[in-house]
């Protein structure tokens, strides 16, 4: 709780009047989450509690468990506990990029440094944002996130938010959020989140392989392989835009152009898979691209990373450390090399 306060109060010495109003949501929010917290055992125990959920959560105590002994993730008290907000999400959050860049729109924040995305609590915050930036002629994406990680200023709980998706999902998503405890570098959204997706995928293909019948780890690796292609559509047409957005053109070519990609990428999904007519229907655009690009870019060269350790977290982690404390220039350099 002491620590709870002190956190509030920095960032009030440190915002200024000016987002004193987006600081009061963050801290009502985290209150919230705080409050509606309970240690899963005490769940777990009650006899009120549903089979399918007391199953979920004896299951991500061992997750947790296997997170620390074998992932070598930070041991605290995050996803020990479990809140139930009542909600589809936890957070909202909007990124935001130019019309003809995927130049991300960043906010910056004390301790956290400046990201590529804001979170709000309600959504109709997030969009009344979302509204804002696209007046000022930004393309703009507003996500439903079903977890976030504070850095281990508190205990992050389990949230109900988590449990619609499926197990794996669950488990790389527990594993995402404990990276960034582990290593969290100042200002660097796209190493931060590619450094988490790496071990969120890794250490998945772990526990799978101790833990599930060889038809289920084959069923995640064929799983994998379709996001991973769907993700290689995505950053193929963000690339030609990247090369687009570099010509002399006119606004009404260049903008002509941007929707013949777009119109290509839409079509490409939805012959190939099912099940991504929403998120191709709504705010397709730099922005949502960018939000793809900004957690896998470099996750190829953290892969490399970890291979040259003989996969080695202990090694992994003191590696990327070691990046992390690099000029961001420099750190970039490597990691595009890699």
């Amino acid at each position: 709780m002491l620590k709870h306060s002190l956190v509030i109060s920095f960032c009030y010495i440190l915002s200024g009047c000016s987002n004193i109003s987006y600081y009061s949501q963050a801290m009502g929010g985290q209150w919230e989450i705080y409050s509606a917290s309970q240690p899963i055992e005490h769940i777990i125990d009650n006899p009120d509690t549903l089979p399918a959920l007391k199953q979920q959560l004896i299951d991500i105590l061992k997750i947790r468990a296997f997170a620390t002994e074998t992932l070598h993730l930070p041991e605290n008290d995050s996803y020990t506990y479990y809140a139930d907000l009542k909600r589809s999400y936890v957070v909202w959050s909007v990124f935001a990029s130019p019309k003809f860049s995927f130049q991300p729109y960043q906010w910056c924040f004390p301790i956290l440094g400046c990201v590529s995305y804001r979170g709000y609590f309600a959504e109709a915050s997030a969009q009344t944002l979302a509204t804002e930036l696209r007046i000022q002629g930004f393309d703009v994406y507003v996500a439903g996130v079903p977890a976030y990680s504070t850095l281990g200023w508190f205990s992050d709980p389990v949230l109900n938010t988590m449990l619609f998706w499926p197990k794996t999902q669950i488990i790389g998503l527990i594993f995402h959020e404990l990276a960034h405890q582990k290593i969290y570098i100042k200002d660097d959204t796209p190493f931060n989140e590619a450094f988490a997706r790496t071990v969120e995928y890794v250490g998945v293909e772990r526990w799978l392989a101790q833990h599930s019948s060889p038809e289920a780890v084959l069923q995640y690796q064929q799983s994998q392989q379709q996001y991973l292609e769907f993700i290689s559509l995505v950053l193929t047409a963000r690339n030609q835009l990247q090369v687009l957005y570099q010509k002399p053109l006119s606004e009404k070519k260049m903008l002509a152009v941007k929707k013949r990609i777009f119109k290509t990428l839409r079509t490409d999904i939805k012959t190939r898979w099912k099940g991504y007519d929403a998120w191709i229907s709504k705010d397709f655009n730099n922005a949502k691209l960018l939000s793809v690009a900004t957690y896998q870019d470099y996750v190829p060269a953290f892969k490399k990373l970890l291979h040259q350790v003989n996969g080695d977290l202990k090694k992994f982690y003191q590696k990327v450390a070691e990046l992390g404390a690099l000029p961001i220039a420099e750190r970039q350099a490597i990691l595009n090399n890699l």
